[in-house]
């Protein structure tokens, strides 16, 4: 089951890559929410060696470059995304691999500072063992760090501005969207609690050093937004964070 669920979400990732080309990447954490220019999540950059967990089109592999990284190393399963990687850091040299997260590709065990994701790592079908793997690449000391929606968000709605929660937190399991970005492009995102997510990690031996909900960045602080029922928009995260933050260290 888990392997089909996998080859549709890798098919339907290859129609609506372009849609993200460049979208959700370093320093940005998510959608309206703060970057790290004031977060300062990452430590010193310089001379490290960095894998990006679901790299897509690897705009955050390109800021990492440009922060002095020493090796940049990518991971998505969208051959699409991979060659639009390609281009990307064309010039650059970097090692990108075609996978999923969630399965063992023969990354290098024990070798890299910094292990990072940024809103990919809630598309994983085996949380578990996709924790499990990026402790085992990580070296003694080296940290994770991932943003993804923040689980709560995700039962936000807006109808005129009104705010409610639909659906029910406490039930995990699969959501299947039809026409994923408005393509011919089904797709089926899990839904955890961000406890879930904390666990896991715990259980695969990390220590969580921090959690963050952020705010929006301090430029939309003070706006006064039109009010909007769209998913993403400064009127709700204003009210409430669309993303959530973790950083943990092995």
């Amino acid at each position: 089951m888990k392997t089909e669920i996998l080859k549709q979400i890798q098919k339907s990732w290859n129609t609506v890559a372009d849609h993200f080309n460049g979208i959700d990447a370093l320093p940005s954490f998510g959608p309206f929410t703060q970057t790290d220019d004031e977060l300062h999540l990452f430590e010193a950059i310089q001379d490290k060696k960095v894998l990006d967990i679901g790299c897509g089109s690897v705009h955050s592999l390109a800021y990492m470059n440009a922060k002095g990284a020493a090796e940049l190393w990518g991971v998505d399963f969208s051959e699409k995304q991979i060659d639009t990687a390609k281009e990307t850091l064309k010039g650059l040299q970097a090692t990108l691999h075609c996978g999923a997260m969630e399965e063992d590709i023969n990354l290098p065990q024990n070798y890299f500072d910094i292990v990072y994701s940024i809103y990919a790592i809630g598309w994983t079908t085996d949380l578990e063992s996709t924790f499990n793997l990026i402790y085992s690449y990580l070296k003694p000391g080296g940290y994770f760090l991932f943003s993804w929606d923040h689980p709560l968000y995700a039962h936000l709605q807006s109808e005129n501005g009104l705010l409610s929660l639909k659906g029910f937190y406490q039930e995990e399991g699969m959501t299947r969207y039809e026409n994923f970005k408005g393509e011919d492009a089904p797709v089926v995102i899990p839904q955890r609690k961000f406890s879930t997510y904390l666990n896991a990690l715990i259980q695969s031996g990390f220590t969580i050093e921090e959690v963050v909900e952020p705010d929006v960045p301090i430029e939309l602080k003070n706006l006064e937004p039109e009010v909007s029922d769209r998913y993403y928009s400064l009127y709700k995260a204003q009210k409430f964070p669309t993303t959530m933050i973790v950083k943990a260290r092995k």
